[in-house]
């Protein structure tokens, strides 16, 4: 298996979990379980975002490229779509502050209501 092709999972992989931080929340209506991984999951993400850390998947990521011998990027689908969502130009610190206060606030809106629902059923 290549490097390259690691690169590229990872970066799927990313995604995939980028969409789990802000819309897992989702899944507890269907699957309510689904919360003991997507809480710590959620409180990570917004961390990650508003105190500015390194998710540790971008060092991997970069690494197998390097591995892989590649310096820049190939236009295939992932660079093209998946790179500048995961990691785009010109994101200030702001805009970090604002990603996850979003993720907090969304999750908590979702959390809530299902709380709501769950407490209403018990009357």
């Amino acid at each position: 298996m290549s490097y390259s092709f690691l690169a590229d999972l990872l970066v799927i992989f990313h995604f995939a979990f980028i969409l789990f931080v802000v819309l897992g929340g989702l899944f507890i209506f269907k699957w309510p379980k689904v919360s003991y991984l997507h809480i710590p999951a959620a409180v990570w993400g917004g961390l990650i975002e508003m105190k500015g850390w390194l998710c540790p998947l971008t060092p991997i990521e970069n690494r197998f490229r390097q591995a892989a011998g590649v310096t820049a990027y190939k236009d295939g689908f992932i660079e093209h779509y998946l790179i500048p969502v995961i990691y785009p130009t010109g994101l200030t610190r702001e805009d970090q502050l604002f990603l996850g206060l979003s993720v907090f606030i969304l999750n908590g809106i979702i959390y809530t209501w299902v709380l709501l629902r769950v407490l209403r059923k018990k009357q």
